[in-house]
């Protein structure tokens, strides 16, 4: 009797002990696990990469020289139109220079009537017609247009207008219905300065400008 009661005992002494052991373990195995990158103090090695700073996109060159409020009318068109491009429309206005300059020499109405708005285009075939009236003709030749600055840019509701100084050479020669130079001389060019404003109705599918101002520049 005595042997089982002392049995029990060393029985239940190791129930205990083992029971601290594997019970403190599953304690231990419970608690969360530190993750990294969690903890503030993170060695210098391993901190996130910080993100580069925006970098702004280069300045067009178009737009080098410009006044700020003639930016920001540019900037107004191409908000509203997300067609339009700056360096194409230059492109496309000084072919339009030279189209509607050489139409008006050669007294091509049909040509400056692509070209122009109405008033520009009656302001051009009046001109036209005294000259036919009178027996002249012009032989002028653009010699090359020296430069293309932005004068001024605006949008109006839904009409935008821009204004281009243009620099030129173009040699001029009038000649009277004898055929005789009564003004000009081809083998002198002269120094040409205009100021020319296009506009676009940026609602309507045609996607050209039309000439509707012109001035000295």
């Amino acid at each position: 009797m005595l042997e089982i009661v002392l049995l029990a005992m060393v029985a239940a002494f190791l129930g205990l002990r083992l029971y601290s052991v594997l019970g403190r373990r599953a304690e231990q195995e419970e608690e969360p696990v530190p993750q990294r990158f969690e903890s503030d103090d993170k060695p210098a090695g391993i901190r996130p990469a910080a993100m580069p700073a925006a970098v702004a996109p280069p300045r067009p060159v178009e737009l080098e020289g410009v006044m700020p409020a003639v930016e920001r009318g540019l900037r107004e068109i191409a908000a509203a139109d997300s067609k339009f491009n700056l360096a194409q429309f230059l492109e496309g206005a000084r072919g339009a220079y030279r189209m509607t300059l050489e139409a008006f020499w050669k007294s091509d109405r049909e040509t400056l009537r692509e070209l122009c708005d109405d008033d520009v285009y009656a302001g051009f075939i009046a001109a036209i017609d005294a000259r036919e009236a009178a027996g002249e003709t012009m032989e002028n030749t653009l010699i090359r247009v020296e430069e293309v600055r932005i004068h001024s840019a605006s949008l109006d509701g839904k009409m935008a207008r821009i204004a281009l100084l243009f620099v030129a050479d173009i040699a001029a020669v009038t000649r009277d219905k004898e055929g005789t130079v009564i003004a000009g001389s081809l083998d002198d060019a002269v120094e040409s300065r205009d100021v020319w404003t296009f506009s676009r109705n940026i609602n309507a599918r045609d996607p050209n400008w039309l000439l509707d101002e012109t001035d000295e520049g």
